[in-house]
């Protein structure tokens, strides 16, 4: 049989398992495990499983996945969370708007310390949607911009998404991280201009809390000194050339394990349990990466992805209305599957198509990354959505999707502008000589 409708067979499979809801990582494994096997042989198709777990197991670049997830659990288990939104709160609170623009910041910043868009969309519903909702908040309003601002944490580096996308491409991830600073910044920034219009125009559903005296605000950021601190050390180590970016991630992790035992809530209890949750989710992400390589070997040998890239070149399309192609089917994707899943499955057979189109590795990056994050509160499932309802079953879907709208527009305005000015992305880490 022709190895490309082996191939082709290989990937129905595979998106079978997955549509019967087999784990991500173990329906990529089996597919590509039977289908390289069917095309090279039974040996090397079973040997391309261990060769494969062997690598990731014993990669320093791997070691970075854990550490980061490491350092969100002790974030959280340590309050910073609430530290930061009594600063973002102290200080933004008095404006129309402004508890939910304190939201949007804080996730922002929380994002970017826990690595993780589900753990801060939970984080802050517990934490902004109860103050937000007493002080009269539309419902829609409340839970729309933490879902939307859950997504920034995808983005902002450090990224988990952004270091699996430079290990599966072997790109360098500290460029990527220089590559999404501006992307992230400005991200934030759309949003918080999305809630400050929107409160404009609808008062009723965003009213103005009392302005904080200056003395509140001072005694709030003393107590968020620590987190602060932790960020600071972080991004100006990696970014200023003090450690790698494995490093940093170690330093992150002591660091919010000392800040958290410090504040004495490291409990024997809450230890276990951000041990457990950090080797359960590393455990997932490591299966779902093996997968993914084991994935290469079937697409590199069958020749599908040299044969699609062909075809779509032959097809005369413009390299914009085919990346524009993808965008979409990337939000159709993660608008049912996770982010991180839809990543890995597409990524073997898209990132040819994108190259061959002249575009940028590091570009592109950013993009998937920002449109997977987008796919999280995209209709019909939005895990973000459901992460909030979950949590507050009281808020209805139908509410939280409408509260979601005026960021989702932002966002796709975000996309449109990093798109037509691509220079965005890649002026920071050509000016430190990452490109």
């Amino acid at each position: 049989m022709d190895p490309i409708i082996i191939a082709i067979l290989g990937l129905l499979a595979m998106f079978i398992l997955i549509a019967a809801h087999a784990p991500v990582g173990a329906a990529m494994g089996i597919a590509g495990v039977l289908t390289f096997a069917a095309i090279a042989g039974v040996g090397p198709g079973v040997a391309t499983l261990g060769v494969e777990a062997i690598a990731a197991i014993t990669s320093l670049d791997f070691a970075i996945i854990p550490l980061f997830i490491l350092m969100g659990g002790f974030a959280v288990a340590g309050g910073l969370s609430q530290d930061l939104y009594r600063l973002a709160n102290a200080f933004l609170g008095h404006r129309r708007g402004g508890l939910a623009m304190a939201t949007i910041g804080v996730c922002a910043l929380f994002g970017a310390v826990c690595g993780s868009a589900i753990a801060t969309v939970a984080t802050m519903t517990r934490v902004a949607l109860p103050e937000m909702l007493s002080r009269n908040y539309h419902k829609s309003f409340a839970a729309g911009a933490i879902v939307a601002g859950g997504t920034l944490g995808v983005i902002i580096p450090p990224s988990l998404i952004l270091v699996i996308y430079a290990i599966l491409t072997e790109l360098n991830v500290l460029t990527l991280f220089a590559a999404a600073a501006v992307p992230g910044i400005i991200a934030t920034l759309f949003q918080l201009a999305a809630a400050a219009l929107y409160a404009r125009y609808r008062p009723e559903a965003a009213p103005a809390a009392p302005r904080r005296g200056w003395g509140e605000r001072k005694s709030a950021l003393r107590r968020s000194w620590a987190v602060i601190l932790l960020g600071l050390i972080v991004t100006a180590g990696i970014y200023g050339g003090v450690f790698t970016v494995t490093e940093a991630a170690s330093v992150g992790a002591c660091g919010a394990f000392l800040i958290c035992l410090a504040r004495g809530r490291l409990k024997p209890g809450i230890f276990g349990e951000v041990a457990l949750d950090t080797a359960r989710n590393a455990g997932i992400i490591y299966v779902i990466v093996i997968g993914a390589f084991a994935m290469t070997y079937f697409l590199a040998a069958s020749g599908l992805s040299q044969a699609l890239v062909g075809g779509i070149q032959s097809l005369n399309m413009p390299p914009l209305a085919v990346i524009v192609s993808l965008y979409v089917m990337y939000l159709l994707l993660g608008a049912v599957f996770e982010s991180l899943a839809v990543l890995v499955v597409t990524l073997p057979f898209v990132l040819p198509v994108v190259i061959g189109l002249g575009y940028d590795p590091v570009w592109w990056g950013v993009m998937l990354v920002m449109i997977s994050g987008i796919g999280m509160i995209t209709p019909p499932i939005g895990i973000n959505v459901f992460v909030l309802h979950g949590m507050m079953e009281d808020v209805p879907l139908g509410e939280i999707f409408k509260g979601v709208t005026p960021f989702f527009i932002a966002d796709l305005l975000r996309v449109l502008l990093l798109t037509l000015v691509p220079a965005i992305v890649t002026w920071l880490p050509m000016k430190m000589g990452l490109m």
